[in-house]
């Protein structure tokens, strides 16, 4: 019996692993990290539109034809955590729309060294899907948004629909073509 759950054990720890995951540190408190994750629109898209400061709250995400995704926010503890479940979802480069449906997006926030830590979890976005490649370079320029807007009060979210995109886009976007021609 203590065998089968230590194997049950190891095998969620390998699972966890699997799903996109990093941390980074910021100086500014906990506090106000908290409070510039819930502010969507200065670190992610300008196109929020909807609640994303209060348990039960739901916005909409786009940005142009590419991607769109309806999020819930299901969990708010002030300096400690945000998390959200993705209800819907669809992105114009994969054939599979079903990908980040019903994953959570977390935001764990820690003490850290007089400023913060923040482990950021995309819970379900595992490399075996097709837009894991676009998707993860994709969070990596919203974070490092993320990171400039708790550090110096500015991100570089995705702009309203006629502005220019921020350029983490145009690493997400060369992916999304070598994608395509691979596929043809």
């Amino acid at each position: 019996m203590k065998a089968a759950r230590s194997m049950v054990t190891c095998m969620m720890q390998v699972a966890q692993q699997q799903h996109f995951t990093t941390t980074f540190s910021v100086d500014r408190t906990p506090q106000e990290t908290f409070e510039a994750i819930t502010d969507v629109h200065g670190w992610w898209s300008q196109e929020v539109e909807g609640v994303t400061d209060q348990v039960g709250g739901e916005f909409d995400y786009h940005f142009k034809d590419i991607h769109r995704c309806k999020v819930r926010v299901t969990e708010l503890v002030p300096g400690r955590k945000v998390a959200w479940r993705i209800l819907d979802n669809y992105f114009n480069f994969i054939a599979d729309q079903a990908e980040w449906k019903d994953t959570e997006v977390v935001f764990e926030i820690s003490e850290k060294d007089g400023g913060a830590e923040i482990l950021f979890t995309h819970v379900g976005l595992v490399p075996q899907y097709e837009c894991y490649d676009v998707c993860s370079n994709a969070w990596g320029g919203y974070l490092g948004s993320l990171r400039d807007l708790i550090n110096t009060g500015e991100g570089q979210p995705n702009p309203k629909e006629d502005g220019n995109a921020p350029v983490h886009q145009d690493a997400a976007t060369a992916v999304r073509t070598r994608l395509a021609q691979h596929a043809r």
